[in-house]
């Protein structure tokens, strides 16, 4: 079994050295996993299949996690097997409350002392992106946004949509890192030749043995606490700069 990095808040500032192009992953990776925004997107996702087929709302349930289950997301389900529009299903299930996300300064101030770029990537809309950067206060921190629009709604850990980033954005993977709270999203990132931050959590689905892909050998370094790591690690760079 392979033993996974011990986490830490006090990362050694001489193993990111070599970054000049941070990536991030948006939820529960830039706010706490506790702020349960998933719940209120999962509901959404019930009740736009209950309303498009006519169904009550425990066999709408069963049919998202049907297509979960068979497509890796419920909207690649919707899509491959009823042709659904992923731009009003995305519209529709992230139409939700996140005033359970706490503005954090210190997000932002850490993230403007990295040096280098920063960017998005996410499995959720640009526009659910802009929604919780601006809750967060960090929108202007970042470049730009990699969506699953742009991944051509195929989502992580398919590893075509990570290829494709990297070419749109001229990212070198030996000079980039990736920070992901699911740890089967960071396994593509790894294989390109990333650096790779999980942000540990107590979710069971988030954890390195699940999903198929080993016990961590794609996980570099590990954290419960991104704003602590992330304060302390712009602070060394800076200081060895």
């Amino acid at each position: 079994m392979t033993v996974l990095p011990p986490s830490t808040r006090t990362p050694d500032p001489a193993a990111f050295s070599h970054v000049r192009v941070w990536i991030f992953d948006l939820d529960n990776t830039l706010y706490p996993a506790a702020c349960d925004l998933f719940t209120q997107v999962s509901r959404r996702m019930t009740e736009f299949i209950s309303a498009r087929f006519d169904l009550p709302w425990e066999e709408a349930r069963a049919m998202q996690k049907h297509l979960f289950q068979s497509h890796g997301t419920t909207l690649r389900g919707l899509m491959t097997e009823h042709d659904v529009d992923p731009v009003a299903f995305l519209d529709y299930v992230h139409d939700i409350d996140v005033s359970p996300v706490d503005p954090t300064p210190d997000l932002a101030l850490s993230l403007s002392r990295l040096p280098g770029r920063r960017l998005i990537y996410t499995n959720g809309s640009v526009a659910h992106a802009h929604n919780v950067l601006d809750r967060l206060g960090c929108r202007d921190r970042f470049e730009a946004i990699f969506d699953i629009v742009a991944a051509g709604y195929v989502p992580k850990p398919d590893p075509r949509p990570y290829r494709d980033m990297v070419a749109r954005f001229g990212v070198d993977p030996a000079e980039a890192v990736m920070v992901e709270d699911i740890a089967r999203n960071l396994v593509p990132a790894a294989a390109l030749g990333m650096t790779t931050v999980w942000v540990a959590s107590e979710a069971d689905w988030a954890r390195p043995d699940r999903g198929g892909v080993g016990a961590g050998r794609h996980i570099h370094h590990v954290t419960d606490d991104l704003v602590a790591w992330l304060s302390a690690l712009a602070g060394g760079l800076q200081s060895d700069s």
